[in-house]
């Protein structure tokens, strides 16, 4: 394993924004930067040995420090959706940001992909490989979240092209914490146009129920029989447009077997290419994002909707007004400590 660190141009502030390579013996890589603990380039081969980038990532700094869909970010404090902005701790209500509508998205106007993170390098894994630590230290207030959060994301590479991405987060007062990777995955190859013929398997019995601002209604509904259903292989393309109020999908599903065990939560296939890439994690959810809202403007680097998937692994959104949800409340003395791995294959 070899890591190579290069300039990847400065904030608007003038701070200087690092890019660490990690190429693994068989040549092939993964980079990521410390602003938004970001994954960038993901270059993986084909059935062919070709390889491709099959990660979704802007050519220069400036278009991540301008507002973006999320491109390879860490989200936090809270990712996804909280409704209204508000949630009651100790019987003390909190308001947060509210930057969607009438609710609270990905932690609010200015969430973690937007901060600068300290980089560091980590000695290899006997099973995970080389890697990059990246730390924050989020403020009391902010975004009108309560407490000093410290978190972490780690991202790991190995000879087995498996990316390993832990993410840890600690509190100096009880808080909320939802810690995701945003990652946008066309396994064509990034510029190969659309990814609805990729052929998804979702390891998930069920979804969140949810209004028609996609926040949970606290229901759990059954996937079978229905456009949600990818218990057997079947590409996104099949029912996608059987959801037009989102566009495509943009649910949330419970990821089958026990959260903090680390198990199978999907399987994407390209058959174009041959490419595939497995995710296994601890957390107890998993959102799927067909990028119904990508449109070729300035913030999408030209790319449309349905040009990528996300598969993002988290708690459930608006967790903090529902207790029948798996908690996020996250207390002095205790730590956030979520695994997701993504093994990329050849078929």
């Amino acid at each position: 394993m070899t890591i190579q660190t290069s300039s990847f141009g400065k904030t608007s502030d003038g701070q200087a924004v690092t890019r660490m390579t990690l190429t693994n013996r068989h040549g092939n890589s993964i980079s990521v930067m410390d602003w938004g603990a970001s994954l960038l380039e993901v270059n993986v081969p084909d059935r062919d040995g070709k390889l491709a980038n099959v990660n979704m990532v802007f050519d220069s700094i400036e278009r991540y420090l301008a507002p973006h869909p999320g491109f390879g970010s860490s989200i936090g404090r809270f990712c996804n959706r909280i409704g209204f902005g508000t949630f009651t701790i100790d019987g003390v209500q909190h308001q947060v940001t509210i930057n969607h509508g009438k609710h609270c998205l990905h932690g609010g106007k200015v969430n973690f992909s937007h901060k600068l993170w300290t980089g560091e390098t980590l000695e290899a894994d006997a099973m995970t490989g080389e890697g990059v630590r990246y730390t924050l230290i989020s403020p009391d207030g902010d975004e009108g979240f309560p407490g000093e959060v410290t978190a972490t994301a780690e991202y790991r590479w190995n000879d087995d092209n498996e990316l390993t991405i832990v993410y840890t987060a600690k509190t100096t007062a009880p808080t909320h914490v939802n810690l995701t990777n945003h990652s946008y995955w066309n396994l064509a190859g990034v510029g190969s146009g659309t990814a609805r013929e990729h052929i998804a398997v979702i390891h998930a019995n069920e979804l969140l129920d949810v209004d028609d601002d996609l926040i949970p209604t606290g229901k759990l509904n059954s996937v079978q029989n229905t456009p949600f259903d990818f218990l057997h292989p079947e590409t996104f393309a099949k029912r996608i447009d059987q959801l037009p109020a989102t566009k495509g999908y943009d649910h949330c599903y419970v990821v089958a077997g026990q959260p903090g065990n680390l198990r199978p939560a999907a399987r994407v296939t390209d058959h174009s290419t041959g490419r595939v890439l497995e995710i296994e994690t601890t957390q107890p959810t998993m959102q799927l994002y067909t990028a119904n809202h990508l449109g070729g403007n300035e913030s999408s680097a030209g790319h449309g909707s349905h040009d990528a998937f996300c598969l993002e692994t988290q708690h459930a959104p608006d967790a903090p007004n529902h207790e029948n949800f798996q908690s996020t409340l996250l207390r002095p003395g205790d730590e956030v400590r979520e695994i997701t791995v993504h093994r990329f294959l050849v078929d």
